[in-house]
């Protein structure tokens, strides 16, 4: 439930900054004619002028340029791929734990007070690691080969969990530059279906079609693109987890093993 507030949090955080973002520029609008409608000559905007245009406005002309309804899927697989890898960043990062000096408290405690005393210190510790310790410490009266399939078993659990979402990560992905790619293809119907009327080949009558086909495919392209970078640091994160559990486990197997001596 936690994970699921967190990830709701993020999107209506994204979300609301998208609105300021738009109401910002809609307020700006109004100046902005006024003081065109002041200067004179009119001159283009976007080219000839020698005025730089930001970056937020020329994104919001080329996604209403490149058509409402593809441009729109592919900013919502953008929106919650960007919202899945936020929330796995935030999880994988209050995983972190530093092993050595959790497996110093254990093993102080186990000196101090036994089993209950080191099962009170990893409840006290957050992360994957505490709870792989937690459930081998459960089922320390059974031996220790007992305790190390219990670690290897739950440890198979934890990297589940941190792998929790990827797939949905890896499916928008997928998704956006075939949505593009579909765009593009639209585009290109609504080119030939344009020349079929006209009965001319003029760029004129084709440029409309082509310019739709190549911003969707482009949308699609960035969107795949920054959806892979935070994939790809996500399962680094989760590598370097996996290692630090790993080594931390074996280590806690000697742990027990002098102590039942």
């Amino acid at each position: 439930m936690k994970k699921f507030f967190m990830f709701l949090a993020v999107a209506g955080l994204m979300t609301f900054t998208a609105n300021i973002a738009s109401a910002q520029d809609e307020q700006a609008a109004p100046a902005a004619t006024e003081q065109v409608a002041a200067d004179e000559p009119v001159t283009d905007l976007f080219a000839g002028s020698g005025e730089e245009v930001p970056l937020h406005q020329a994104l919001k002309t080329k996604f209403i340029e490149g058509g409402a309804g593809f441009m729109s899927l592919v900013l919502i697989c953008l929106i919650l791929g960007l919202a899945l890898a936020i929330e796995r960043i935030l999880y994988l990062s209050f995983s972190k734990t530093n092993t050595t000096k959790l497996l110093d408290k254990v093993e102080a405690a186990l000196k101090k007070g036994g089993v209950e005393e080191a099962k009170k210190v990893c409840r006290e510790t957050r992360g994957p690691v505490a709870s792989i310790f937690y459930q081998g410490l459960l089922r320390a009266d059974q031996g220790v080969d007992v305790v190390e399939k219990t670690i290897v078993s739950y440890g198979s659990v934890q990297m589940s969990l941190m792998e929790k979402g990827l797939g949905w990560i890896s499916l928008f992905i997928a998704i956006a530059p075939s949505l593009g790619f579909l765009g593009t293809v639209i585009g290109m119907i609504q080119a030939f279906d344009a020349i079929q009327a006209a009965g001319d080949i003029s760029p004129n009558v084709v440029a409309g079609g082509m310019k739709v086909a190549l911003i969707t495919t482009v949308g699609g392209l960035i969107v795949a693109v920054i959806l892979q970078l935070f994939y790809n640091y996500i399962l680094s994160k989760i590598d370097t987890l996996t290692i630090d559990m790993e080594d931390a486990s074996i280590r806690f197997v000697d742990t027990m093993v002098k102590y039942n001596k």
